[in-house]
C-alpha cells in the first residue's frame, strides 16, 4: 500500500536529481529488482550526476535483469557499496546507449569496470592486446572490444582522462584490435601468411594516436616475400602481393562487417597511393616510385601521421622512414599552400548548405581548421626543424607554439578550443557509437550533451554558447596562425617570447608564393612597427591581408601596393578605420592590390579612392547620365580649359579604378561577394562603362574646348559619332575611342566659317585630351573617316551624304553597323543615323559580289595584319576564332538580313548574335561557340590591361603574368596550360564556325 504523499516526495526528488521523465523512473524504480535500494540516496545521488539519470537508470535495470538471479544482489551491493564502480558504471550508462546495450547483451562485463583502479590508470597497446587475446573470430572480436572501449569510456565521462589521453588510448586500442584481426586472418589463412611479410601502417586519427569513439580507421598495407634473403624474384613478389591482398581484405571485413554485435569501425584504405582505383597492397618499392614520381600535395600532407602499427612492423617503419624526407620536402612543391588551401576550401564547399552550421569537423571553425592550420604550418617549417614532425595535432601545436612558429596565445587559444570541440565529437559519438560529426539538434540529445560535458545550469544555452565561442575562435585563428608570426617576426616583442627567426619567416613566405621573401619582410616591418595606434591597427589587419595576397598570382605586387597606399593614408583618419571596421574593404582592396598593375596604378594616382571598395555600392557601375552631369558641372567650374578637361580626366581615372575593382571582385571573388557565374555579364559590364565613361568625358572635352573659344554656342552644331568598339559599347580598358565628327552649320552660318569653327574645335579637343598628366590617356582615332587619314577631320552631315552616295565601298558601310552618336548635338546625331541605316542595313540585303568583297578583305586582313612572331592560336583579336572572326560572322549576317529582322539592329556583338539566333540564322551550337569565344577573348584583353597595365591582344610570356591572367579567368594556381588548352579549344571550334558561316564553308 502506497503511504499518502510519498509518490509525490520520490517524483520531486527525482526531479530535483535531474530526472525529465520522473515518473517513468519511479515505475523503473518500483521493479522489484530494484526495490530494495529505491531509497537509498547514494544510488538517486549518482545517477543525477550522470549526463542522462533517465538513460543511466534504464541501463542499470535491463543490466539487473538480465544477471543471473544470484549475482543480481551482487552487482547492486557492489555499486551501492564501491563508489569508483558506481561512477563509472552510471557514467557510461548515462552517457550511451550503445554501451548500456552492450552490458544488457554481456552481463558479465559489467567486471570489466572493476579491474581498471586508479593504479591501472592508461593502458598501452600491451593491455589492449591482453583484452583481445581470447577472440578467434569477428563476433568475439567485436565483443571483446566493446569490454574494452567500456573502459576507455567510464574513464573519459569521469574526468579520469582528458580528451588527449582518451583519443590515445582509442589509437592504441584500434591498434591491438588490428593486430587481433589480422591475427585471425593469418590463422584462416596460413599458406598466405606464410608467403608474405604484410605490414600495416595507420594513417590519419589512428596513426596521428589521437583517434575518435567512431571513425574510419585509415591505413595503407605493404608486402614483400617472406623471404628475407633479398633474392625474390619478381613472381616470387607478385605470389607475396597477391597473398597480401587476402590477407589485407579479408583483416578489412573482420573490422569492417556488420554482425550480431555490431560493427567495429570501417578499415578504410582509400589514402593509398591511387586511392581506391589503385592495389590494396605494394611492396615498398612500388609505393616510393610512386611517391617520387606521381604524388600530389595533400598525400605527402596525410603521409605526416603515418605510424607502422600491426604485421610486420619492422617493414612497418621501413616504411614510414623512407617517405618521411618527402613529407618534410611538400612544401618545396610548386603551389603548396595553394593547392592545400585549395583542397580545404573544396571540402567546406561540399558540405550540403542545411548542414554547415552543425558540422563540427568539418564546418567553418571546425575541428578540420585547426588540424589543417597546424599540418599547414608543420609541413613549411619542419622541414628545418625536426621538433615540429609529430603526428600528434596538440603535440605539434605545443611544439609550433614552443619555437615561435605560432604566438603563445594564440597556440593556447588553439589548444583550448580544439580540445573541447574534440570533447564534444567524443559525447556525441558515444552516445550510439556512431560516426557522426554532427551537432544533433533534439532539445534531449542537446541537454545530454551539455551535462557529459559538466554543464549542468542551463546544459543547453551553455552548450550552445561555449561551442559557438570556441569555434568562433578557431574561424579567427586558423587563417590568422599562419601569418601572424611573420609580424612578430619584425616586432619587438616581450620578454620571454619566441620569434620566427629570418629563415623560418623567408621559408613561410616562400611557401605563401612571395618570390622576394627579404622584400616583404621589409615591408612588413615598415608597416607594423611602432607603438602608435596605427602601427596596432597593421598589426591586426596584416595577417588576414598576408592571406588574400597570397591567394593571387603576385603576393609581392599585393604588399607592395599596400605600403604605398598606406604611407600615402595612413595619417589620414578614415583609411584604416575602413579596413577594419568595414568588412569587404580590407579583403576587396587585396584582391585589387593583387590582381594586376592597372588598379593599383590608378589607386595610387588618388589614393582616396580606396573608399569605394567600402562604401555600399561603391563598385555599383554609375549610368552615363550621372557621369556627364558630374563632369560637366566640374568642367563649368573650372577657370581653364585645361583645368576643365584636367578634372574630367580626373573623374574618369576614378570612375576606371572603380570598373577594374569591380571586375576584379567579380573575377576573383571574396568572402560577401562571389565570382560572377555569368562571364559574359562581366565583359558586357566593363564594356558599357568604359565606353559611358570615354563619352562623358568626351563631352567634358567638347564643352571646355567650346567655352575656350565661342563661349555658350559654336556657329555650326557638332556632334561625336562612336565608331568600332567605342560605338558597340565593347570598349576594353586599353581601347582608342574611334570617332567620326560631324557638323551642320547654324541658320545664318557661312560654311567656310562653320567649317574653321569644326575644325578649331577638334584641334582643341585632342589636344586638351592628348596633354601629359599622370592620368590614363584617351586617345582619339578618327582613322574611319571617309577617305581614311586623307580626308578632312571633320565633314558636315550634308559632305557625308555625297561621300556615302557616291563614293563609299562596302568596307565603309561595315564599318558604320557601329556608329552610334556619344557627345553633342543629339539631333545631328539622330540625323547621321538616319543617313547611314540604308548603308548598313542595305534593303533586300547584300547582293554577291558585296559578299564576295566582304570575304576578300577578312582574307587580306588574316594574311596582312597578324603581328610577326604571334601565335595565331592566342591571339585574342586576329588569331584563329578570336574576336575578329565572331564579328565578322555576325556583321555579315546584320548586312544581309538587318534590313528585315529590326534585332539586327544593333551596334553590339552579343546582342546582334542573340537575335541572329532568335531568328534562326544560327543554329544554338554555333551560336553559343560565337559568343563563348567573343566573351573569352574580351576578357583575355581586359585580363591583359589589368595585370600588366598596358594593352595587349596575347597572353603575356612572363610567367607570373600569365599566372595572374589565369586567376582573373577563373584558373587555380598551376593550371595556365589548362587554360590555354581550353582557349585553343574553344576558338578552335569557333573558327570552324566562321569558316562555315561566313566563308560558306
Amino acid at each position: 500500500m502506497t503511504v499518502p504523499g510519498r509518490k509525490g516526495s520520490m517524483f520531486t526528488r527525482l526531479l530535483r536529481h535531474g530526472f525529465t521523465d520522473p515518473s517513468a523512473a519511479e515505475r523503473l524504480l518500483d521493479t522489484p529488482e530494484l526495490s530494495a535500494v529505491r531509497h537509498d540516496p547514494v544510488l538517486l545521488d549518482a545517477l543525477g550526476a550522470t549526463a542522462d539519470p533517465d538513460l543511466a537508470l534504464l541501463g542499470l535495470v535491463r543490466m539487473v535483469e538480465s544477471q543471473q538471479l544470484d549475482e543480481r544482489q551482487t552487482l547492486l551491493d557492489t555499486v551501492v557499496a564501491a563508489k569508483p564502480l558506481r561512477d563509472r558504471l552510471f557514467g557510461v550508462l548515462g552517457a550511451s546507449e550503445a554501451l548500456g546495450d552492450h552490458l544488457a547483451r554481456h552481463p558479465h562485463d559489467w567486471h570489466a569496470l572493476v579491474t581498471y583502479e586508479t593504479a591501472d590508470l592508461h593502458p598501452g597497446i600491451p593491455e589492449f592486446e591482453r583484452g583481445l587475446a581470447d577472440a578467434t573470430d569477428s563476433v568475439s572480436l567485436r565483443i571483446a572490444y566493446r569490454r574494452c572501449l567500456l573502459a576507455i569510456a567510464a574513464r573519459d565521462v569521469c574526468g579520469t582522462t582528458d580528451v588527449r589521453q582518451t583519443a590515445a588510448e582509442l589509437a592504441d586500442l584500434a591498434t591491438a584490435t588490428l593486430r587481433a584481426a589480422l591475427s585471425i586472418a593469418s590463422t584462416a589463412a596460413p599458406d598466405d601468411a606464410a608467403l608474405c611479410r604484410l605490414a600495416v601502417v595507420a594513417m590519419g586519427k589512428c596513426g596521428g594516436h589521437e583517434l575518435n569513439y567512431v571513425s574510419d580507421v585509415d591505413v595503407i598495407f605493404l608486402a614483400e616475400p617472406a623471404d628475407h634473403s633479398g633474392s625474390g624474384d619478381s613472381e616470387t613478389e607478385t605470389r607475396a602481393v597477391q597473398s597480401a591482398t587476402r590477407l589485407a581484405a579479408h583483416m578489412m571485413r573482420i573490422c569492417s562487417e556488420t554482425n550480431i554485435e555490431g560493427t567495429i569501425w570501417p578499415v578504410d584504405a582509400n589514402l593509398r597511393p591511387e586511392g581506391r582505383n589503385g592495389p590494396l597492397v605494394r611492396t615498398l618499392s612500388s609505393h616510393l616510385a610512386y611517391y617520387e614520381r606521381w604524388a600530389k600535395t595533400w598525400e605527402f600532407q596525410a603521409l605526416l601521421k603515418a605510424r607502422a602499427v600491426a604485421g610486420d612492423v619492422t617493414l612497418g617503419k621501413e616504411y614510414v622512414e623512407a617517405v618521411r624526407p618527402m613529407v618534410w620536402q611538400a612544401s618545396e612543391r610548386e603551389n603548396f599552400v595553394a593547392d592545400a588551401q585549395k583542397m580545404r576550401r573544396r571540402v567546406v564547399d561540399n558540405i550540403p548548405p542545411a548542414l554547415v552550421e552543425r558540422e563540427l569537423k568539418l564546418g567553418p571553425g571546425g575541428l578540420r581548421d585547426v588540424e589543417f592550420a597546424v599540418q599547414l604550418l608543420q609541413l613549411v617549417h619542419g622541414r628545418s626543424d625536426a621538433t615540429l614532425r609529430s603526428g600528434n595535432t596538440l603535440d605539434a601545436l605545443d611544439s609550433l607554439a614552443a619555437g615561435g612558429y605560432v604566438g603563445r596565445a594564440d597556440a593556447a587559444q588553439l589548444d583550448d578550443a580544439y580540445r573541447f570541440l574534440r570533447a564534444m565529437e567524443h559525447r556525441i559519438q558515444l552516445y550510439r557509437l556512431r560516426r557522426t560529426h554532427l551537432v544533433p539538434e533534439s532539445e534531449v540529445d542537446l541537454r545530454r550533451l551539455g551535462r557529459s560535458m559538466g554543464l549542468r545550469t542551463d546544459p543547453v544555452a551553455e552548450l550552445t554558447r561555449a561551442w559557438k565561442r570556441h569555434a568562433a575562435v578557431v574561424r579567427r585563428l586558423h587563417e590568422k596562425l599562419f601569418y601572424r608570426p611573420l609580424l612578430d617576426a619584425v616586432a619587438q616583442l616581450a620578454p620571454g617570447e619566441n620569434r620566427l627567426s629570418p629563415k623560418a619567416a623567408g621559408q613561410r613566405l616562400e611557401a605563401l608564393g612571395y618570390a622576394d621573401p627579404v622584400a616583404a619582410l621589409r615591408h612588413l616591418e615598415a608597416l607594423s612597427s611602432g607603438v602608435s595606434r596605427k602601427a596596432a591597427i597593421q598589426r591586426t589587419l596584416l595577417p588576414v591581408l598576408l592571406g588574400w595576397f597570397a591567394d593571387s598570382a603576385d603576393p609581392d605586387a599585393g604588399l607592395l601596393g599596400f605600403r604605398k597606399v598606406s604611407d600615402a593614408l595612413g595619417k589620414t583618419p578614415w583609411y584604416l578605420r575602413l579596413l577594419r571596421d568595414e568588412g569587404a574593404a580590407a579583403e576587396n582592396l587585396a584582391r585589387v592590390l593583387s590582381g594586376g598593375r592597372l588598379a593599383p596604378d590608378l589607386l595610387l594616382r588618388a589614393p582616396e579612392a580606396v573608399a569605394l571598395l567600402g562604401a555600399t555600392g561603391g563598385l555599383e557601375t554609375r549610368s552615363r547620365a550621372n557621369l556627364e552631369q558630374e563632369v560637366m558641372s566640374a568642367v563649368g567650374r573650372a577657370e581653364t580649359p585645361e583645368g576643365a578637361v584636367a578634372s574630367a580626366r580626373g573623374v574618369r581615372r576614378r570612375e576606371l579604378f572603380r570598373t577594374a575593382a569591380a571586375d576584379l571582385i567579380g573575377s576573383y571573388g571574396t568572402e560577401e561577394s562571389p565570382v560572377e557565374a555569368d562571364r559574359g555579364t562581366l565583359v558586357d559590364r566593363v564594356g558599357n562603362a568604359v565606353t559611358d565613361l570615354n563619352a562623358a568625358t568626351i563631352a567634358g572635352a567638347l564643352r571646355a574646348a567650346v567655352r575656350a573659344q565661342w563661349g555658350d554656342t559654336l556657329p555650326t552644331r557638332f556632334t561625336v559619332i562612336g565608331m568600332g568598339r567605342f560605338g558597340g559599347h565593347e570598349l576594353s580598358y586599353g581601347s582608342d575611342a574611334d570617332v567620326l565628327f560631324v557638323h551642320s552649320p547654324r541658320d545664318g552660318v557661312d560654311d567656310q566659317e562653320a567649317s574653321r569653327a569644326a575644325n578649331s574645335v577638334v584641334a582643341e579637343m585632342r589636344r586638351l585630351l592628348q596633354l601629359p598628366t599622370a592620368d590614363p590617356p584617351l586617345l582619339i582615332d578618327p582613322d574611319l573617316r571617309p577617305e581614311g587619314k586623307t580626308g578632312p577631320l571633320v565633314r558636315t552631315l550634308a559632305s557625308y551624304a555625297a561621300y556615302y552616295r557616291r563614293w563609299s565601298r562596302v568596307w565603309e558601310s561595315q564599318a558604320l553597323l557601329r556608329a552610334e552618336p556619344m557627345a553633342g548635338d543629339d539631333d545631328l546625331g539622330a540625323a547621321f543615323i538616319e543617313l547611314i541605316d540604308p548603308l548598313r542595313y542595305p534593303v533586300e540585303g547584300l547582293g554577291d559580289e558585296a559578299v564576295r568583297e566582304i570575304r576578300r578583305l577578312k582574307a587580306r586582313m588574316e594574311s596582312e595584319r597578324m603581328p610577326r612572331g604571334a601565335d595565331p592560336t592566342l591571339h585574342a583579336k586576329l588569331g584563329r576564332g578570336g574576336l575578329s572572326d565572331v564579328e565578322w560572322t555576325v556583321q555579315l549576317l546584320q548586312m544581309q538580313h538587318g534590313w528585315e529582322i529590326p534585332g539586327l539592329r544593333t551596334t553590339r556583338t552579343r546582342s546582334a548574335l542573340a537575335a541572329a539566333h532568335a531568328a534562326g540564322l544560327l543554329p544554338t551550337e554555333d551560336a553559343q561557340t560565337l559568343d563563348e569565344a567573343w566573351v573569352l577573348a574580351s576578357r583575355v584583353r581586359n585580363a591583359v590591361m589589368l595585370v600588366r597595365g598596358r594593352a595587349g591582344d596575347t597572353f603575356p610570356s612572363d610567367g607570373r603574368e600569365l599566372a595572374a591572367v589565369g586567376r582573373y579567368l577563373g584558373y587555380e594556381a598551376g593550371h595556365v596550360g589548362d587554360m590555354l588548352d581550353d582557349y585553343r579549344r574553344l576558338t578552335r571550334r569557333a573558327r570552324a564556325v566562321m569558316e562555315e558561316r561566313f566563308y560558306g564553308g
